[in-house]
């Protein structure tokens, strides 16, 4: 019996060892498995590759109503307020690559950073993510939500990541040299403070994999939207109905109130299930307004079904 509990024990070490080799990344098959939902083209690595066309109609809709959406799908845990802005009126909006940060301890830094130079990674492991970011992709960076010694970069680095990606970047843990990532036009960085200290006492524990964000959960991938409200991560498999339907409750509370100016329905008319009037009075609104988008009587029954918003 003692034998059998002392092997077991050694293939439990040498599991965990494994694992904390590991522990930086995760396989493509595991990244896949994780957002095996998502049926679309994905990166090399494994994330989901939400069409850039979808991302761009993603800049434009309320991030009031994709949260509702989400909700109404089951997914609560997918927004995170709280956040100091670089500038308050720069959206950040994209597909997610995550870095998971954890305080440092010797033999895991010497480690890690022994690997990272036979991988030929360069540098400090807060720029490593950097290295693999792409146009329109959205840094975000679990930095256990540490303020002193927990600034992921400072101007020098925010030009690199805008240089880029063209976008922003999503910390929960801080930044530095605020006057100067002020003025890298387009970019902006939604973070717990800034502060004037170095990074220190952290290092990188996980690249591209799932990841917490305050109260929400990342994976590789999402889409993100951020604006001064705070941070919603959508899940990839659910990015084009949430956008759709987001863009729908827009053109609906546009029409609604062109209608309600006009006195062709009553309050209580337009925020009731729709009657088949309403509807096609909807419909010939869209024609006269082509600049809004068209829709077939089918798309617009399918969008009213489940109203719950």
């Amino acid at each position: 019996m003692r034998y059998y509990k002392l092997l077991l024990l050694t293939l439990i070490a040498g599991f965990c060892s494994y694992r904390c080799a590991k522990a930086q990344t995760i396989s493509k098959d595991e990244l896949i498995f994780y957002t095996s939902e998502w049926k679309g083209e994905r990166f090399a690595d494994g994330r989901p590759k939400i069409p850039d066309a979808l991302v761009e109609r993603a800049k434009k809709i309320s991030i009031e109503d994709a949260w509702t959406v989400l909700r109404n799908e089951g997914y609560n845990n997918q927004f995170e307020g709280g956040w100091k802005l670089v500038n308050d009126t720069i959206p950040v909006v994209g597909r997610a690559v995550t870095a998971m940060y954890m305080p440092t301890r010797p033999d895991i830094e010497k480690n890690i950073k022994a690997r990272g130079a036979t991988e030929g990674r360069k540098g400090n492991t807060n720029a490593w993510p950097i290295d693999v970011l792409i146009k329109g992709d959205v840094y975000v960076a679990d930095g256990f939500g540490k303020i002193r010694g927990g600034t992921l970069i400072g101007d020098n680095l925010g030009n690199s990541i805008y240089n880029k990606t063209g976008n922003g970047v999503i910390f929960d843990g801080s930044a530095r040299d605020l006057q100067g990532l002020k003025e890298i036009p387009g970019f902006n960085a939604f973070v717990r403070d800034f502060d004037p200290s170095y990074l220190e006492e952290m290092i990188l524990m996980g690249l591209n994999t799932p990841i917490r964000i305050g109260h929400a959960i990342v994976l590789p991938g999402d889409l993100v939207i951020s604006v001064k409200e705070g941070v919603l991560f959508i899940p990839a498999h659910l990015a084009e109905k949430v956008v759709a339907t987001s863009e729908f409750v827009a053109l609906r509370d546009k029409f609604s109130h062109a209608m309600l100016k006009a006195g062709t329905f009553t309050t209580g008319e337009i925020d009731s299930q729709w009657t088949n009037p309403i509807r096609e009075a909807f419909l010939k609104w869209l024609d006269q307004n082509p600049k809004d988008g068209k829709m077939t009587r089918a798309q617009l029954d399918a969008f009213m079904e489940k109203r719950t918003w």
